[in-house]
């Protein structure tokens, strides 16, 4: 069988599903409304409604379960509320205890740094500049627990204001713009 496989920039607002199942969430914005693609394709991990980047999606369930491993990192850009210091960067790199699934959780170590040059960060607004100073940071994970990097940063006092996906391993969002579909064959 020939799969496919295709990156997308996730934009802001959108589920990261095709078909929508449930009756709360009926005026939703879905991934079909951008994409006409097979009926048989689906994304590799997920991002919530207000997060967007990189998404990829496939035919190939080993390269879905593949991508979605420990084994694989994926590097998040994190616009969070206030004016962030190392020293609590070290705090994320060194695990932080979320709640996953009403239970304590110790993330794992990642890889964690202050962005100065947002420049590759397409622009969106998310507030005004008189509530605050907003910080930049880059934060690296293997582990996918649900809402763990907005967990991660309110955990140490600083609440996400925006998150995108830039990295799945080897594939990065590079100038991609929201919205936009690009077909790659596998590495």
């Amino acid at each position: 069988m020939h799969h496919k496989y295709f990156k997308i920039y996730k934009p802001y607002g959108y589920l990261s599903q095709f078909v929508n199942h449930q009756n709360k969430r009926r005026n939703k914005k879905l991934l079909s409304d951008l994409f006409d693609l097979p009926n048989n394709i689906m994304a590799v991990g997920r991002l919530d409604e207000k997060s967007e980047g990189l998404l990829l999606l496939t035919t190939d369930g080993k390269f879905s379960e593949y991508i979605r491993s420990p084994k694989i990192e994926k590097e998040y850009h994190v616009m969070v509320d206030g004016e962030i210091t190392q020293e609590t960067v070290n705090k994320l790199k060194d695990g932080v205890e979320i709640s996953v699934d009403g239970k304590p959780y110790k993330t794992q170590h990642c890889k964690a740094e202050i962005l100065n040059n947002t420049s590759h960060i397409h622009d969106r607004f998310v507030r005004d500049e008189r509530h605050g100073k907003t910080s930049w940071l880059s934060i690296t994970i293997t582990e996918g627990k649900f809402r763990q990097v907005r967990k991660m940063t309110a955990k140490v006092g600083f609440p996400t204001l925006r998150l995108v996906r830039v990295r799945i391993g080897n594939y990065t969002l590079s100038d991609m713009q929201p919205a936009e579909i690009i077909q790659f064959n596998k590495e």
